[in-house]
């Protein structure tokens, strides 16, 4: 068992290597050993690509040891036409006689399926082997599959006396930045492996942001900003061309090239209502940056699942106060003088 364990971790690794580029699809990776030793490794790279068993299979370079071989693979392979054919297939007809799994295939498309037909085949397969280490990988794809909403991110950076901004703001519409650059570098690292990211209308007016990837290497999110009035500037930097943009809104207009713009009732609980609408379209990860009432809102109606809180050294002894909630702090780190909590949401 822990030369599987070993061989798991491996995959493991691999597929995170493929965190925002591979949506909708789950991060995968897979190696296949031979003798106790790996003969080829490969990852899901990005959407629409071959999968990780496909890209394993391809590195191996003599065929003819894969009778004798294990292959190993955190996730289920796939058992559906998709953009791609049929994993297990693949598997099977390569004639691999034992494969290792961690997690099951939550998509109803798979569930189970990959596994059957690998068993029907002949195939002696071993499942849950660091599940626990496989389904957190996959948090995003997991919770989309079977709580019908994104993985929720809130992330907000507050002062060492825990505002979130100073009672009198400077007249241009800029961040009054708390943390240092090395913190501001780790949320473009965060913006390019989420898949959306939301902010009120307060938020904009105020700082203006772009919410792009500028420091990191990535896809920019989908763009999503709560107005219900329509109060947000046409020249505010969310509506610009440098990545799409959801308006949510009760004063619908025409989408217009990269912003459309989608209607919820705000006299209802709103977190809810934007957990439907996003996961109609396919939004397995959301952050949500802000402001506090913004914040507020999806603690309050019990919709998130992690917390980042970046803690700067400065103090504003008044102003706008961090959003209050009930929560297990994971992990706490330095980066430079600045603080880092993660908080993992006990779903009470």
């Amino acid at each position: 068992m822990k030369l599987h364990e070993k061989f798991m971790s491996r995959c493991i690794e691999l597929a995170k290597k493929g965190l925002g580029s591979t949506y909708p699809n789950p991060l995968v990776g897979s190696v296949i050993v031979h003798n106790n030793s790996i003969i080829g490794e490969g990852w899901h790279y990005m959407t629409g690509g071959p999968h990780a068993e496909v890209n394993a299979l391809a590195n191996v370079a003599d065929p003819a040891l894969l009778p004798e071989a294990i292959l190993y693979v955190n996730l289920e392979p796939c058992s559906h036409f998709g953009k791609t054919p049929p994993c297990a297939d693949l598997i099977i007809s390569k004639g691999l006689k034992t494969v290792v799994i961690g997690s099951s295939d939550p998509n109803p498309k798979v569930s189970g399926q990959g596994i059957n037909k690998l068993r029907e085949a002949g195939c002696n397969v071993i499942s849950g082997v660091l599940a626990e280490e496989c389904d957190t990988l996959n948090k995003r794809f997991f919770t989309f599959h079977k709580l019908q909403r994104p993985y929720i991110i809130l992330k907000w950076a507050q002062s060492a006396d825990r505002y979130l901004a100073p009672a009198t703001r400077p007249k241009e519409k800029k961040p009054v930045w708390i943390t240092n650059t090395i913190s501001r570098q780790l949320v473009h690292k965060m913006r390019a492996e989420e898949e959306a990211i939301l902010v009120g209308t307060t938020t904009v007016i105020d700082d203006d942001p772009k919410l792009t990837v500028r420091d990191w290497e990535g896809n920019s999110p989908l763009r999503i900003v709560l107005d219900r009035s329509l109060r947000i500037p046409k020249d505010a930097a969310v509506l610009n061309t440098e990545a799409p943009t959801l308006v949510i809104t009760e004063n619908l207009k025409e989408s217009k090239g990269n912003i459309d713009f989608v209607h919820i009732d705000f006299d209802l609980p709103m977190a809810g209502q934007i957990c439907k609408l996003l996961f109609k379209r396919g939004i397995q990860s959301l952050i949500v940056e802000g402001g506090s009432q913004t914040l507020q809102t999806f603690i309050d109606e019990d919709l998130w699942d992690e917390a980042l809180v970046f803690q700067g050294q400065v103090k504003f002894h008044e102003g706008v106060s961090s959003p209050k909630f009930n929560a297990e702090l994971v992990s706490e780190k330095k980066i430079k003088e600045d603080l880092l909590y993660l908080y993992k949401n006990n779903y009470s």
